[in-house]
């Protein structure tokens, strides 16, 4: 895809943070834009910001298998066509393996798993059918590494990574016409860490003003970099130098980068 003008993007979660700067960015490329977010305030601002763009927009909980599959649909019979799907819809817990409730656990992968491997299955016979498609799922640099207190999303995170590359095996050797991307975003200033769930041991202000300090990115950067990823069709999109730093320490130590992790959370996490 050397062209995004006049494609059909889906975005989920593009309500706020990276969704809606993808949604942005991807109108200023002339796409025609099916946006999706359980926040419909938040969303109605985003097609306001896309206004120079056809918007069309959905409240969509990505944890409704059956409702992705009817989003998909949906879409279809709006525009006519898919070119473009975006899994961004997403959560964040912090929790030790420990703490964390059941509940939350699988409120984290309904989302951030489920969501991105419902989204991909649900569009994929209609990116198929468009002759010229591209599937992209959001991970994380936490699908590149294990934190502690991250379990949960690590698990989510890696699921979609391990999904998203096979996938992308699978689409050359079939020999269809659907390029496959993985994001790997690192520390972006977002509203992630402030809706994020938190264990009862959790102090949640410590860790919200400490991600605010080490979120390297802004949002727009964030859209700008996927955007350049999707038309250069990269396997691996990271974005952030945080992303391209722990890409290389996974890359050159292995397993041995865990120390120096352990050794950054115990003074950060366990403090």
């Amino acid at each position: 895809m050397k062209d995004l003008n006049n494609r059909v993007a889906v975005v989920t979660g593009a309500g706020s943070g990276i969704g809606r700067a993808l949604a942005v960015a991807l109108a200023s490329k002339g796409c025609r834009l099916a946006l999706s977010d359980v926040n419909e305030a938040g969303l109605a601002e985003t097609a306001t910001a896309c206004s120079n763009a056809e918007v069309r927009t959905y409240c969509l909980d990505v944890a409704d298998r059956d409702a992705i599959y009817a989003h998909a649909d949906q879409v279809v019979d709006d525009f006519g066509q898919v070119n473009l799907a975006v899994n961004n819809a997403g959560v964040a817990l912090s929790a030790s393996v420990r703490e964390m409730t059941d509940e939350d656990f699988k409120w984290i992968m309904d989302i951030d798993f489920w969501g991105v491997a419902h989204g991909t299955r649900a569009f994929l016979p209609h990116l198929i059918a468009s002759g010229d498609g591209h599937v992209v799922n959001i991970s994380s640099v936490f699908g590149l590494i294990g934190v502690p207190k991250q379990s949960a999303y690590n698990a989510a995170k890696f699921a979609v990574r391990g999904f998203t590359e096979s996938l992308r095996q699978e689409m050359k050797l079939e020999q269809q016409p659907v390029a496959v991307s993985c994001v790997h975003p690192g520390g972006i200033r977002t509203n992630i860490a402030n809706s994020a769930r938190m264990g009862k041991s959790e102090n949640a202000d410590a860790q919200r003003k400490g991600f605010d300090k080490i979120a390297m990115t802004t949002a727009e950067k964030a859209a700008d970099t996927i955007v350049k990823g999707i038309l250069s069709n990269e396997s691996r999109i990271l974005v952030g130098p945080d992303a391209w730093g722990i890409d290389v320490l996974n890359r050159v130590l292995g397993s041995a980068y865990q120390p120096l992790v352990e050794r950054f959370s115990r003074k950060n996490l366990y403090t």
